[in-house]
């Protein structure tokens, strides 16, 4: 399995992106698909996740302003991001996996990574 993120870029305080990502490979129909991000000088953190059965899940800090999809045919997550500040400057992954519930915001639960979109928020 082969995750492509891209839809990343420079966007002022205040604005709004769209990231994607594209699984090739297999079908993901019935994995979780997430995002996770990691700011220069600190850990990789979770920040959204759906599973198959398309109840999503959010990290405490983008809870209100981010919105996770999928579609399925296209075998793509989404991940729009509104009311974006400085602090959500990262890289932004995706990643995928037979993830449960319990373990869904433990990136050591996917199995499959994509290759990270920058996104950077200007003040």
């Amino acid at each position: 399995v082969q995750l492509q993120a891209s839809g990343g870029g420079l966007v002022q305080a205040g604005g709004s992106l769209r990231v994607s990502c594209v699984a090739s490979g297999r079908t993901l129909n019935t994995y979780a698909l997430g995002w996770f991000r990691q700011a220069p000088g600190k850990e990789r953190e979770f920040v959204a996740a759906l599973r198959w059965s398309s109840n999503a899940y959010y990290g405490d800090s983008v809870k209100g302003r981010f919105t996770i999809s999928r579609d399925n045919a296209k075998n793509t997550v989404y991940l729009q991001m509104n009311s974006l500040k400085p602090e959500d400057t990262a890289v932004y992954y995706c990643a995928s996996g037979p993830v449960i519930t319990s373990t869904i915001r433990d990136q050591s639960s996917y199995y499959y990574w994509g290759q990270g979109t920058q996104v950077t928020v200007s003040s």
